[in-house]
Order: structure tokens, then sequence, then C-alpha cells
């Protein structure tokens, strides 16, 4: 990140790194699962046949616990036909109309397809069953602003197992701190494109991973309904597991104009579309141990996907790895933004002890979606929006292509040491130099292993291993010598130079383009 940062340095004010928006999940666990259910069913004296009455009446008490809610803030609970109706739009309509300024916005209620229980009649043991089924019931959709969080919503399933979800937005809660703390800025919608202290700004974004999730929801989810609060198992009350459903985690990089952005945005949209595959798109997610063959692992059973779509706050650019996706947008004008979804945490691999024994060794084991695993999250997603940014800082160069090509093709000598002219659109030259701009070899580099790996099909044959190693040699002795690449120090690892960041990516541009589409811009 580091590297974009500072070649476009005279035209950005700063980046901004945090929470987009997170949607909590609480859960009762023992309510969750069959199992659990009939445990708790059991202590309660409630028989399989009267499942059906006694569920209705918890409905009951949460209807009653919400209504009151809403009489006691003077709202009326509206009742929305479809759940397709942007609820947002009309919540932000409501603000404008009412300017509610903290407290209670609103109460929506639909019915919303949800994980419940049903009965089930066994036609082999002939006897009443639960079973765990997607089924539709109603939902209460509570909009809050929040005096830290602001807008918020909190989302109540109205029958068994009562899966809460809740909802925040992270640039909203970070506009409310810069009013407390004094601190200037200007906003755009959900977006922040100028902040007068941008180092304060990241550190109040910093801390919001680390505080006390649990307390902080049980308390905003009490205000919502208190009756959830009034179950218990055992004589103790039940408490919510809470996870973290959706996470987004947003880079933004706010240019000086909009004029700035607007001219180096298609190129960063063509080189993104024209030059990460499918291992560089696995690589930015945090996959490890990418092979040489068909660019992901054999053992890979899920899909690598890119897309691009116009949408109205920019065109935007998605790149996804089963349920896990990071994008790229120009947004409000002036801000581009990297943003990196986490849909399903057991996708991602973290260092950490057993859950079952914390002071146990460490091993590489699944993402946890538990609000424990918040701060780790935020470190995944920002390594990743840092791989993005690292490998686009080679785009755009107003050097023209010719001249470029002009100059490599002219023979070197450095220390004494001849090298032939560089010719990076045919031949050897042009293979090797599509390798050296992978999205794996942004951050450690790549090593003469790495290339003849990538170029060359394996072989047991250990001379004409060392055949290839040397032709591959030769060639990086040349890129080297023409300033594209370096060696770094102590290592025999190399790296792709500034140079090389500002001119390979034009080769390889022009190399892919559309010989049709040329001679029409020619035209």
């Amino acid at each position: 990140m580091e590297q974009f940062i500072t070649k476009h340095r005279a035209q950005v004010l700063g980046t901004l790194s945090g929470w987009d928006r997170v949607r909590f999940r609480g859960t009762f666990r023992v309510l969750s699962v069959v199992a659990g259910l009939f445990t708790w069913l059991n202590e309660q004296g409630v028989l399989l046949k009267d499942f059906k009455r006694f569920a209705k009446g918890l409905t009951g008490q949460l209807r009653a616990s919400v209504e009151m809610v809403a009489e006691a803030a003077g709202k009326k609970i509206e009742y929305l036909a479809s759940a397709a109706l942007s609820k947002e739009a009309l919540v932000q309509e409501l603000l404008r109309r009412e300017g509610v300024e903290q407290g209670l916005v609103c109460i929506f209620s639909c019915v919303d397809p949800c994980r419940s229980f049903e009965l089930h009649r066994d036609p082999v043991k002939k006897q009443l069953d639960l079973v765990s089924r997607l089924r539709k019931c109603l939902h209460w959709y509570l909009y809050f602003l929040h005096p830290v969080w602001g807008l918020c919503h909190v989302r109540i399933q109205s029958w068994l197992p009562f899966t809460v979800h809740i909802c925040i937005n992270g640039r909203e809660w970070l506009c409310r701190s810069l009013l407390a703390a004094g601190i200037g800025f200007r906003q755009r919608d959900n977006c922040l494109v100028d902040v007068a202290d941008v180092g304060a700004a990241q550190l109040l974004l910093n801390a919001q991973p680390w505080i006390d999730w649990s307390t902080e929801l049980e308390v905003l989810l009490s205000e919502a309904c208190p009756a959830l609060s009034e179950l218990s198992m055992r004589g103790s009350p039940l408490r919510h597991y809470w996870s973290a459903d959706e996470t987004e985690w947003a880079t933004d990089v706010m240019f000086r104009s909009p004029e700035a952005l607007a001219e180096l945005y298609p190129s960063l949209l063509r080189h993104a579309m024209t030059t990460f595959g499918s291992s560089d798109v696995m690589r930015f997610l945090g996959r490890k141990g990418m092979p040489r063959v068909a660019g992901v692992h054999p053992t890979f059973q899920g899909e690598v996907v890119s897309d691009l779509r116009r949408r109205p706050e920019g065109v935007r650019i998605k790149h996804r790895v089963n349920a896990n996706s990071i994008k790229m947008y120009d947004k409000q004008g002036s801000v581009l933004r990297i943003e990196t979804t986490i849909n399903d945490a057991r996708d991602m691999r973290v260092h950490r002890a057993s859950e079952a024994d914390p002071s146990g060794p460490k091993k590489t084991r699944r993402l946890r979606k538990g609000v424990v695993d918040l701060p780790r999250r935020a470190a995944i997603s920002q390594s990743a929006n840092r791989r993005y940014l690292d490998s686009l800082a080679g785009v755009e160069t107003p050097t023209p292509l010719g001249k470029a090509l002009d100059r490599l093709a002219r023979p070197v000598i450095d220390h004494g040491h001849r090298s032939r002219g560089l010719h990076p659109l045919v031949g050897d030259d042009s293979r090797v130099a599509e390798q050296l701009l992978r999205g794996e070899f942004a951050v450690n580099g790549f090593r003469n292993r790495d290339i003849c790996n990538l170029l060359y099909p394996p072989t047991d044959d250990q001379a004409e291993v060392r055949r290839q190693s040397g032709r591959v040699g030769r060639l990086l002795r040349m890129f080297r010598d023409h300033g594209l690449i370096y060696r770094v120090k102590g290592t025999h690892r190399y790296q792709v130079s500034a140079e090389g960041r500002r001119t390979l990516p034009a080769f390889l541009a022009a190399r892919n383009a559309d010989t049709t589409k040329l001679l029409q811009l020619a035209g």
C-alpha cells in the first residue's frame, strides 16, 4: 500500500482503513440445535404435542415487548408487504422528514426467510419429532440513532430460536467520533472525502475492533426487546453468542480532486481485469501455497470469479473466492475504495490455540465467526487491501510506449558486463515480464526457481533443471541490468523496481490488447 501512496503522493490527501458495514448475529446456542431445544423444553415441562402452543406464547411475549418499546417512543410498527423494499431508503426519508436526532427512529415488520423448527410426524417411528428447516416468519426491524454508532438497526426473528441481527456502519461511527473529538471533516453519503487530522481519524478506526462487543450489543438488544433477556435455563438467563456474519473492511484513498482520480482509475480497472488471475485473487485473500498448474490448487473445489459493474456510486470491479471477496471502486468522485468482505470466516486461516485449550499450542486453524476474533479479522482484511494496492502500484505511466521500448531495446553495460536489448512484447522476454507482475510476488519478491516453475513443466531430469535455471538466470540478469528488477540484499530474491512497476504493466496491456479496438482508436 505504501508503494501506491508514495507514487501518487502529490494527488493523495490521505488514507483511512476501517470497518464499513458489519452485521452481527446473536444466537441462543442451546436453542439453535434440536438436541439443545429438547433439553430446554424438558426443563420447561413442555411436551412435543404442546410445542406449537408454547412457541406461539413466546412469540406473543416478544411482540408485546416490541410494541411496548414502540409505544414508549411514540412510534408505530409499520408492516412492509414486501421484504424487497429498501428499508434504508425509507429510514433516510423519515429522518429528513421528522429530524430525529437520537434514540428509536422507526420500527418495521415484514416476513423474511429464516431457519426455525417445525413438528414432524415420523411415519416409521410413529411419533412426533422436531426438525430444523428453512421457513418464513415475521421479523421486526428497529432502527436507532445510537449516540456512538450513529444509525444502526436490530432485526429480531419472531419464532424460535429467536435469532437476532444487529447491523452497524463503521464510517457512520467514525463521523460521530470525529464530531465528539472536534476534528473537522467533509462527508458525502457514507464516505469521508477529507479529514483535518487523518492520523487521529485512523486511531479512532483502529480502536473499533477492540471494544467489548458482547456487552455493547446486549445493551442495544435490551433496548429493542427486553423480553429476550427474560428467557432462562437452570435458573440463569440465556445469553447470546455474538458472531460477525458479514464484515466489510474498507481502505479509502482520498484524492485531492475528482479529476486526479478520474485520470488514473480507468488504468487501474484495465490492469485489474487483464492482469489479476485466479492465483492473484486467492493470494490477495490470504490463500497460501498456490501451485503453478492452472493458477489454483488441485484440491480447491470452490469458485474464483472477477466481474465489472457500473453502479450509482461508481464503476466497481469485484474479485470473489467462494463467499469472500475484495473489490475496488471510485466512490463519490474523489475516493478510491478497496474493500474486503468476509461472509464465510471459516474459509480463512489463522494461527491460534484451540478454543477448548486457550493456553495450549498454537496451530493454523479456521478463523472463528465469534466477535473474539474481530481484531484478527480486521488484520486479515487490511492485509488483503494492502496486497491489492501494492499490486496496483505499477499502473499508469505518462511515458509513451514507443519511447520506453526504444530505451529498452538498446544494449546496456553494467560493471563491464554487456546485456543485449530487451523485447518485452515478444518471445522469452515477454514471458518473463508477464510472470514478474504476478500478485504473489508483490510482497515477498521472487527467486530464479519461482520463474522456472512458471515457465517450464515439471521434470525429474536434473540436467534439464540446471539448463532451465541458467536460461532464467541470464534473462533475470538482463532485466536487472536494464533497471526493471533489483536483487534483495543478502538473499536470492528479486523485486520489481519502481521503473519496472511503471513500464512492465504497459507492455503487458499492449500485448493483450485487442487489435480491432486499436485500429478503431487509430482511425
